[in-house]
């Protein structure tokens, strides 16, 4: 099965689990034409069909609860509870059982195709690093406040101007289609007070879902703007490609649950509905933006220690340590090229064949 084909398969069955919104969909086309790295970011149902294949002894690994579509624009920043600015993976919406290495060789070949500054071996080293020592620490979550100030440095530049994001977010056009009842029940459940007046507009946001609907509702609060997102959620692209039959479960708040993390208090899984807190500090941290190659180390090497995290909440350290000390030198670095090479192959291929007419 090619790339185009193999879109227009997922697509229609995807479509059998929420609604699509043609005019995103057709965005997110152009978007995967653009770049290999956006490419990489919207086509997790293409690398969840072929990465075993394409490496098949690094799939023979012990199984987590793993992100899936994991890559470096998947990290950014919340509050938790105590009001702490916390950092770590973003979203989960394609969390499924898989063998740990996935969200490794993923991690790996998007900072190759970004590409990271600091140099494909650097990063790829880092990043492993990470995560083995996170797993000899038996994990430890980002809270910023007293540690990590380099981290911390990077995560705040994005806040001294909080009205540009306002401004961003209220100039948004109004949304002209009415959000199903299960979205409204999700955002009012996480407003801080009932009976607020709040009026819903459209964000296109993120690639992997982008044509799921979305709805942002905004409201002034107490002398201020406040935003609540609800996101439709589907089952992992992962039970597609392995052409599941039947119910698949959605992972999203399990993986929320048992990963050794900061809680975000504001996102929840209601029904198929994700709903989160949208705000200046709520926001991606991009590898694009590090001035320094010092900088762009450590925020590697802090993706490879949050991974182990959350694959922490499923299995025991000791047995994911056992099977890296069994793998060969560079064993990170030669998936991830592999896994390039077959992205920039399906690249090219869809790029040439433009896009489809859409089935919806």
């Amino acid at each position: 099965m090619n790339i185009v084909k193999a879109t227009a398969k997922y697509e229609e069955w995807l479509s059998h689990h929420l609604s699509l919104l043609g005019p995103d969909l057709t965005f997110k086309h152009a978007q995967m034409r653009s770049a290999p790295f956006p490419f990489l970011r919207a086509t997790f149902y293409r690398w969840a069909q072929v990465w075993p294949e394409i490496c098949p002894e690094a799939a023979k690994a012990p199984v987590v609860l793993a992100v899936g579509d994991l890559h470096i624009e998947n990290f950014g920043t919340w509050r938790d509870c105590e009001g702490r600015l916390i950092w770590g993976i973003n979203d989960f919406d394609e969390a499924w059982r898989l063998p740990y290495t996935n969200d490794l060789i993923r991690l790996a070949t998007s900072a190759l195709l970004a590409p990271a500054a600091c140099g494909a071996k650097p990063a790829v080293d880092a990043l492993l690093k990470g995560y083995v020592e996170s797993l000899a620490a038996g994990g430890k979550p980002f809270a910023l406040a007293e540690h990590h100030v380099a981290l911390r440095t990077m995560a705040t530049a994005r806040l001294h101007a909080p009205e540009q994001f306002w401004e961003k977010l209220h100039a948004l056009p109004e949304e002209t289609k009415e959000p199903p009842a299960g979205a409204r029940k999700a955002i009012e459940s996480m407003m801080p007070e009932r009976g607020l007046d709040w009026h819903i507009v459209h964000r296109v946001a993120g690639l992997g879902s982008l044509g799921r609907e979305r709805y942002v509702a905004i409201a002034d609060w107490r002398g201020g703007s406040i935003a609540r997102e609800a996101k439709a959620l589907a089952p992992s692209a992962c039970f597609w490609a392995a052409e599941g039959k039947g119910t698949a479960p959605i992972l999203y708040q399990k993986i929320l649950d048992t990963a050794i993390r900061c809680r975000d208090p504001f996102v929840h899984f209601q029904k198929r509905w994700i709903v989160r807190r949208l705000a200046p500090d709520c926001s991606r941290i991009e590898l694009s933006a590090m001035p320094k190659e010092r900088d762009e180390i450590r925020l590697l090497y802090a993706m490879g220690w949050e991974t182990a995290n959350v694959h922490l909440g499923s299995i025991a350290a000791r047995a994911l340590a056992a099977d890296l000390k069994k793998r060969p030198r560079n064993w990170l670095l030669r998936a991830a090229r592999a896994m390039e090479k077959s992205v920039l192959a399906d690249f090219k291929a869809q790029a040439a064949k433009g896009d489809r007419p859409s089935h919806l």
